[in-house]
């Protein structure tokens, strides 16, 4: 939802009714994680995406029918010989779409939501989908990190089982659809809920401001990631040089993380380049960095002689192999880059890899789905 909100937003304020229909689970190679989202306006207009083309059309009709009734529905679109080409799916994967009418009336707290995400508030969105009782599908509850914000799913035992639920996604940044009894049992079926979670962007920390870093931070921005850029030399720190970065610090790197980390500022879906490749300034900033609990992905800069001296001067400080191991050195994967730009494509490649628990290997000599079942790590 996040992608299309901003018209989803004018809409709803100027008390239009939009059909939105959202991905909420997802198996095989379906091409759209959950929480993509693809409105119908007033005016026919189709914003966003559930499929990448696969069954849009299909969704787009589904909503101006939903709009006309008011009526929510959970449609499955998958790949039978009856139906793939009907939809248009066949990428080969299945996929849940909740289509649902969105208007000041049935959606009252949407604008309290979206200045949530505007500010940069963790708020998690919480709504049944599937229910035995009709009338308690389209329940809504809105969580914050420390209580229920407002709406209930239709009991108080439902909404302090979704509450917790909702709070561990809400940390990771996942959305999911949870199953439960129909009244919030934990291990019973009937009721599906589906957990929107808008937390903050993922930060991506780049250290060291050479060129390769501009195009890290471009890249980074690309990806959806908060990025800031940190080095000691104000003369080489500027917004100019950086002018994808969300912020550019001028402090010493190690000094800083260690801020960061000591503000809790730092998750385990933050990821770190270091791009200096000069021991005075990398190896203070990896001492500080692979001895953190919970972050993504490491990754340094230099060629495998200076990845060699930087190891061993990381043992002469204390760090242990296990400690070393998370450190992905020489950075990126193996691309033949040369420019910046490459190099940066290279890293952000070996992130996604990470993330998402891919290969790297070609999907040509590959066999299997293309898109894993692998939870998010990022």
């Amino acid at each position: 939802m996040r992608d299309v909100l901003p018209e989803l937003l004018d809409w709803w304020q100027a008390g239009e009714s939009v059909g939105v229909g959202t991905v909420v689970a997802t198996f095989r190679s379906a091409p759209r994680p959950p929480g993509a989202s693809m409105l119908v306006g007033p005016d026919g207009t189709a914003v966003g995406s559930v499929s990448g083309g696969c069954v849009e059309g299909a969704v787009y009709e589904l909503a101006q029918e939903v709009v006309a009734d008011g009526r929510p529905v959970l449609q499955r679109y998958g790949v039978s010989d009856d139906d793939a080409f009907a939809v248009g799916l066949t990428c080969g994967g299945i996929l849940d779409v909740y289509v649902e009418s969105v208007s000041r009336t049935t959606f009252p707290q949407l604008g309290e939501i979206a200045a949530d995400i505007e500010a940069g508030r963790p708020v998690a969105l919480a709504t049944v989908i599937e229910h035995p009782d009709p009338t308690r599908v389209g329940a809504r509850l809105i969580i914050g990190p420390e209580r229920v914000i407002a709406g209930s799913l239709g009991s108080a035992r439902a909404d302090d089982a979704v509450y917790d639920d909702a709070l561990g996604l809400l940390a990771a940044g996942t959305n999911a659809t949870l199953t439960y009894g129909p009244d919030g049992e934990r291990r019973g079926e009937g009721m599906r809920v589906f957990v929107w979670s808008f937390a903050p962007k993922p930060r991506m920390l780049v250290f060291g401001a050479i060129d390769f870093a501009a195009a890290v931070a471009k890249v980074g921005s690309f990806l959806g990631y908060r990025v800031t850029v940190c080095d000691a030399r104000p003369v080489f720190a500027t917004h100019s040089r950086f002018p994808d970065a969300d912020e550019v610090i001028v402090d010493w790197p190690h000094r800083y993380l260690a801020a960061e980390a000591a503000a809790g500022r730092i998750d385990p879906r933050t990821v770190m380049t270091v791009l200096t490749h000069d021991p005075k300034f990398d190896v203070p900033l990896l001492e500080v960095a692979l001895r953190l609990p919970q972050v993504a992905y490491v990754g340094a800069m230099g060629s495998r002689r200076t990845h060699e001296d930087r190891l061993a001067r990381l043992r002469e400080a204390g760090l242990t192999d296990e400690e070393l191991a998370r450190l992905s050195s020489p950075i990126g994967l193996d691309l033949g880059a040369r420019t910046p730009e490459e190099t940066a494509v290279s890293i952000a490649a070996e992130i996604i890899a990470g993330r998402w628990g891919g290969s790297g290997q070609p999907l040509a000599v590959r066999h299997g789905r293309i898109h894993g079942s692998v939870s998010p790590g990022m």
